[in-house]
């Protein structure tokens, strides 16, 4: 249910919220009247020092990410400040999450291999252009209407924290998702369920980009063998908070600062920052919009300080805003405040180069990220084409060291294989792994068996291939006696 004398920088917020660990979110409306997100920052993490300052570099990243053709992430609108109040305006819904949907019901396997596909492959991404999510789990991975899965808040548990997350933290994430979606689903369908326990323990020994190859290759465990988001659609549209209140208890709408005190964090004025996702601040002024939290470009006086809205300077009292600290680090993209005359078009054309020469160096830096990873994308992925046990044919005698040998032949694909090895005398495993190299495809496996004492048996080794799935096996026999 909308709220229409709540609102922030032209997003109209709706009664549905919730509290997570960086504040309050609440389902919100864009100026261009589709469904947004508005996160308040809870006051105590946001005033620590420098928080804010890491917000906004985190939120830029993210923008130029997307900017870049990372399609993963919840696009974000704008970071903007109204009093000691600060806002994350993001320009698409933020809900429901999985976690909303598992509330609820299971979720169907087809839907939850698409899950784990999908975010397995935004967190490559994100790995391949140098940065990392930070904090994967079901709260942030948000189900769109069409039931696509979008990741929410990256980096910024980590700007919170003062911390870079490795990408052994996103792993691990997405292990503990993976491992939470086979215990939904288990019940009713244990071969999904074993294998996105695999994904889980492959993600983190082998990587994310070899589970994320075995839910694919091995789609035929899901019901109908195939991956679907037919099944999160509907489940998604069935728990939007514009048509069905939440169950459990929810904070009251906070109530935002007048609105002549809004200022953007994310730009200053007079630059250009390039097209950013609809709904920014600085175009707002559709339905229910405000012109008054819109940045001032209009030309000042060389001795006065420049305006973003109402009352609210770019030079404060006690220091700068944190949008002009990034500018004059070199973070930010260059300004230059309009003047009478010729300086004004001498600062315009050194403005356009500088912003030309950032966004040239920025291009080249994306472009290099996004070849290497398609160009990783297009190798073939390891695949284990047959294995080969052999024995001793003659009879070993008493207290023998017999040695087995298996060939494992490959498709050429550089990669890792897990294997292990069982015998059926004892119940001692032998696991191992393999450890495979371009071009090559035939690698010998071997395995050193001692019997002793007095006795007449039949010993059978037997190799088992773990991944890349599917498994195989095969074994050889030979006797002893003694």
């Amino acid at each position: 249910m909308d709220n229409p004398g709540n609102g922030i920088a032209g997003f109209r917020l709706t009664e549905h919220t919730w509290m997570t660990e960086l504040g309050n979110w609440i389902d919100a409306i864009s100026p261009d009247g589709r469904r947004a997100g508005a996160l308040l920052f809870d006051p105590k993490l946001i005033g620590l020092p420098g928080v804010r300052d890491r917000v906004v570099q985190a939120v830029m990243t993210d923008q130029r990410l997307v900017l870049a053709g990372l399609t993963g992430l919840i696009p974000v609108a704008d970071v903007v400040a109204a009093g000691d109040q600060v806002w994350l305006l993001t320009a698409q819904a933020v809900s429901p999450t999985l976690a909303d949907l598992l509330a609820v019901a299971p979720i169907d396997p087809n839907g939850a291999a698409s899950v784990l596909v999908e975010t397995a492959q935004t967190l490559l991404a994100l790995h391949a252009a140098g940065t990392t999510h930070g904090s994967v789990h079901p709260g942030t991975v948000v189900i769109t209407a069409e039931g696509v899965s979008l990741l929410s808040e990256r980096g910024l548990y980590d700007a919170i924290r003062a911390q870079v997350s490795p990408r052994e933290r996103d792993a691990a994430g997405w292990a503990s998702l993976a491992r939470g979606l086979a215990a939904a689903v288990g019940r009713g369908a244990p071969e999904p369920a074993e294998l996105f326990e695999r994904a889980a323990a492959t993600a983190q020994t082998l990587g994310l980009g070899t589970a994320r190859d075995l839910l694919v290759n091995e789609r035929g465990r899901l019901p109908g063998g195939r991956i679907s988001r037919d099944g999160l659609a509907r489940a998604a549209r069935g728990r939007s908070a514009f048509a069905q209140a939440p169950s459990y208890a929810r904070p009251p709408v906070p109530t935002p600062q007048d609105e002549g005190d809004i200022v953007t964090l994310l730009r200053v004025p007079g630059q250009s920052a390039g097209p950013l996702p609809p709904g920014a601040a600085g175009g707002f002024g559709g339905a229910g919009g405000s012109s008054r939290s819109s940045v001032s470009t209009q030309p000042q006086e060389p001795s006065g300080p420049v305006q973003f809205g109402p009352g609210v300077s770019t030079q404060p009292q006690g220091g700068e805003t944190p949008a002009q600290r990034i500018w004059r680090e070199g973070r930010g993209e260059a300004a230059t405040v309009h003047r009478p005359g010729g300086r004004a078009a001498k600062a315009s054309r050194a403005r356009r180069r500088r912003t030309v020469l950032a966004t040239a160096v920025f291009a080249v830096i994306m472009a290099g990220a996004i070849l290497a990873w398609f160009t990783l994308g297009n190798t073939p992925d390891l695949a284990v084409k047959s294995i080969n046990v052999v024995a001793p044919k003659k009879t070993q005698g008493c207290d023998s060291a017999v040695m087995i040998t298996a060939t494992v032949v490959t498709n050429g694909a550089p990669g890792e294989i897990t294997y292990e090895w069982r015998k059926n005398l004892d119940k001692e495993v032998v696991k191992g792994t393999l450890r495979t190299k371009a071009d090559q495809t035939s690698y010998t496996v071997p395995l050193r068996w001692t019997l002793r004492g007095k006795s007449s048996v039949k010993a059978t080794a037997t190799l088992r291939v773990l991944t890349p799935g599917p498994v195989i096996t095969d074994k050889a026999s030979f006797a002893y006696k003694c």
